[in-house]
């Protein structure tokens, strides 16, 4: 798979390329909220990062009602997050779906290390219930979470990913704007080392999860 070295300066007009925003169901897009570097081992839907995130400091709710600390729940363990929302038609449960499939390939002792978060961009319909509901069809052991707008949409900007609360379209229909990428945090360093955009299939994900959850670069 091609392999391509990017200067600081290439890295920012990749950047405003690829980390867009999509309004789920429809072709808007708009520049992202930040520039990621990458290094040697970037390839096609995936990215590593030469500068890794921090793991946001995130406190919502879960599907239970309960309230779930990021950082305290998910230290040390392999995680993937992603911000979207249920009423999404296409890239949201596509990627969860792609995530789940290639999770379940993986031996059960491994399965349990991983932790998936899915943080809503829409907390007003999705509600603990109808989270916990929509995840339950793709796999139930994914961590759901809602709660403040403002909170999520900084968490998401600290990962370079840039949110916008729901807005209706033309024909009424109530849409959230947000980046699509699914950010791999290692167990090892707890930071965010992996970048995977809405283009990353289940054999990418299938390939790199037991990688991730080793604390090892894909």
């Amino acid at each position: 798979m091609k392999r391509t070295k990017y200067t600081a300066t290439a890295a920012a007009l990749l950047a405003a390329a690829a980390l867009t925003l999509t309004a789920c169901g429809s072709d808007d897009a708009s520049d992202p909220v930040a520039v990621v570097s990458e290094d040697a081992s970037s390839k096609g839907a995936v990215t590593v990062l030469d500068q890794p995130f921090e793991k946001p400091d995130l406190v919502l709710t879960d599907t239970h009602g309960k309230k779930y600390d990021l950082r305290a729940e998910t230290e040390k363990r392999p995680t993937l997050v992603y911000f979207g929302y249920t009423h999404c038609p296409d890239v949201c449960p596509l990627t969860m779906n792609n995530i789940a499939v290639a999770k379940k390939q993986l031996p059960r002792a491994e399965q349990d290390k991983l932790r998936v978060v899915f943080v809503t961009t829409d907390p007003k319909r999705d509600t603990p219930a109808e989270l916990g509901k929509w995840l339950k069809g793709i796999d139930p052991d994914i961590v759901g979470l809602t709660g403040g707008f403002a909170k999520t949409q900084a968490a998401a900007r600290s990962l370079g990913i840039s949110i916008e609360p729901t807005t209706k379209d033309k024909n009424g229909k109530v849409v959230s704007t947000h980046g699509t990428q699914v950010i791999a945090f290692s167990p090892s360093t707890d930071k965010g080392y992996l970048l995977y955009s809405q283009d990353a299939t289940v054999d990418d994900y299938t390939k790199d999860l037991p990688r991730i959850i080793d604390g090892r670069k894909p």
